[in-house]
């Protein structure tokens, strides 16, 4: 999305969006400091893990809103207004597979590597091999990278549209907000921010969709949209399913698993948690886009007004809907359900990015250099405690690695502002092209990384070349079907990675080496 690709008027005032930002920020903060900055944030296992006690009933919300990124607030819509019922049909049930699948694979993970902080770590030790840890970390690392951002910059166009704010502007500023709140207390502040910037999401939606609705007719507006411009109301339709449908069901459920958000929640939960809090996610999360859908099945009816007019980027259909229905107050509360969807987002893949380097490079690194140095003298016994230590306070070490986490988040945010720059200013690039990268990464290692949690025998070599012959052959095949615009290409790709890093792993038998 480019600001350029709108040449259409701010809907609300630039000082209104400047205030809006500033009223969220500060909410945001006052939540974290109420409900997460009293407790388990000066050991790393409570910054990283939150202390591995969070609930089902307060880890779902936050599964699904971590799930929630600009994209599933515009594209649904877009889908709606483009393809039809078919069109939302493959976008959601994808999108709530790829959260059900971790009903399954989180309680396994944690029976096999319970006191685990990252996927990467685990395979790592499952393999012990450096060179297969390598390869997992780039996915993993651009995942995190990625969320920021596509928010940044697919968000903060929609933002600029709103507010008359330029975009070079607003997108450092969206990732400041979500940074300054995860800082104070790691994956706990993500989890309870999500929390609550789901039940706005859910306000938000009521207060927008059942008055738009009444507003363009009532029920027959919506059911005279509901095969698009172009689409169909036969969710089963093969045109669809064997192109898009496949293309959102591989890469959707490939970046779930290569997504260290999820598992590190499924680390965070207490162990008889995992299943329901990722059930719950998933169910609420339906509820968004099937949600935003009606308002492009209302711009498709034509009884919203006018379409879109040309030039015009196709995912702002639902905003422009509800400016034409209900007028610039909703409009108001549309920014604030984006803001929710975009912060929950990014502060989630801080936290996860903060996890990766912390354990799967600091820890890491000290603990080979450990291996490697002399054996060191004995250390004298430790004086008795006189009773004073906080059992919160995980004392210089934990402090340390805190500093270090801290410091990956600030890493990760600056990176992602400086991707989303490179989007906006130079010519050719942009966020469909990381995209690119980040589809081909997910898919090729996700089936070693299911067979890892099944299989004992699981081979060192088998994981390493299925996971580079995977890349190798299957990333050209996405570029071109990209580029021609092809999404059966695409399928075929994305299908093609999943069975050549899989297949060695099924043929080969243990017999490890390398590393």
């Amino acid at each position: 999305m480019s600001d350029a690709s709108v040449p259409l008027a701010p809907l609300v005032s630039a000082r209104l969006g400047w205030g809006l930002l500033g009223v969220f920020t500060v909410a945001m903060l006052a939540v974290t400091y109420g409900f997460a900055r009293w407790r388990a944030w000066r050991t790393l296992e409570g910054f990283l893990v939150a202390e591995r006690r969070t609930t089902w009933w307060l880890t779902g919300p936050s599964i699904a809103a971590a799930w929630i990124w600009a994209g599933a607030l515009l594209v649904s819509t877009e889908i709606a207004y483009d393809q039809g019922l078919a069109g939302v049909f493959w976008f959601t049930l994808p999108n709530v597979l790829a959260l059900a699948i971790f009903t399954v694979l989180g309680p396994r993970i944690r029976r096999r590597f319970d006191r685990g902080y990252t996927l990467p770590e685990y395979v790592h030790g499952r393999l012990a091999s450096g060179r297969v840890h390598a390869v997992y970390l780039v996915p993993f690392f651009f995942g995190q990278l990625l969320a920021i951002t596509f928010n940044a910059f697919a968000g903060g166009a929609l933002v600029s549209l709103l507010t008359g704010i330029p975009l070079p502007v607003v997108m450092p500023v969206l990732v400041g907000i979500a940074l300054v709140y995860t800082l104070v207390s790691g994956l706990e502040a993500s989890i309870v921010t999500d929390f609550v910037q789901l039940l706005v999401i859910f306000a938000g939606i009521g207060a927008i969709v059942p008055p738009a609705v009444a507003a363009a007719g009532g029920l027959p507006a919506v059911a005279a949209g509901l095969s698009g411009l172009h689409g169909t109301t036969n969710v089963l339709d093969p045109g669809i399913a064997l192109s898009f449908g496949v293309v959102t069901s591989v890469g959707l459920v490939s970046q779930t698993i290569t997504g260290q958000q999820f598992w590190q929640r499924a680390f965070a939960l207490r162990s008889g948690h995992i299943a329901g809090a990722f059930l719950l996610g998933a169910l609420l999360f339906a509820v968004v886009p099937l949600g935003l859908s009606v308002l492009g099945f209302l711009a498709a009816s034509g009884r919203a007004g006018p379409q879109l007019p040309p030039g015009t980027d196709p995912s702002l259909v639902g905003v422009l809907t509800v400016n034409r229905l209900l007028g610039t107050p909703t409009v108001v509360v549309f920014m604030l359900v984006l803001l929710c969807g975009l912060s929950s987002a990014m502060d989630s893949a801080m936290s996860a990015a903060s996890a990766l380097w912390t354990i799967d490079v600091v820890r890491h690194r000290e603990r080979l250099r450990a291996a490697a140095a002399p054996a060191a003298p004995a250390a004298p016994a430790a004086a008795p405690s006189d009773g004073a230590h906080d059992p919160q306070d995980g004392g210089p070490a934990d402090a340390r690695m805190i500093r270090h986490s801290r410091a990956a988040m600030v890493g990760v945010s600056a990176l992602g502002v400086a991707l989303a720059y490179g989007a906006y200013f130079i010519a050719g690039f942009g966020v469909k092209q990381l995209f690119l990268v980040g589809i081909a990464t997910s898919a090729a290692v996700s089936a070693p990384t299911v067979l890892s949690l099944y299989r004992d025998d699981l081979d060192e070599r088998a994981v390493f070349w299925g996971i580079v012959a995977a890349v190798s052959v299957g990333f050209p095949l996405v570029v071109w079907g990209n580029w021609v615009r092809s999404d059966r290409a695409v399928a075929v790709a994305s299908v093609l990675m999943i069975a050549v890093s899989g297949a060695p792993c099924l043929l080969w038998r243990r017999g490890r080496s390398g590393g």
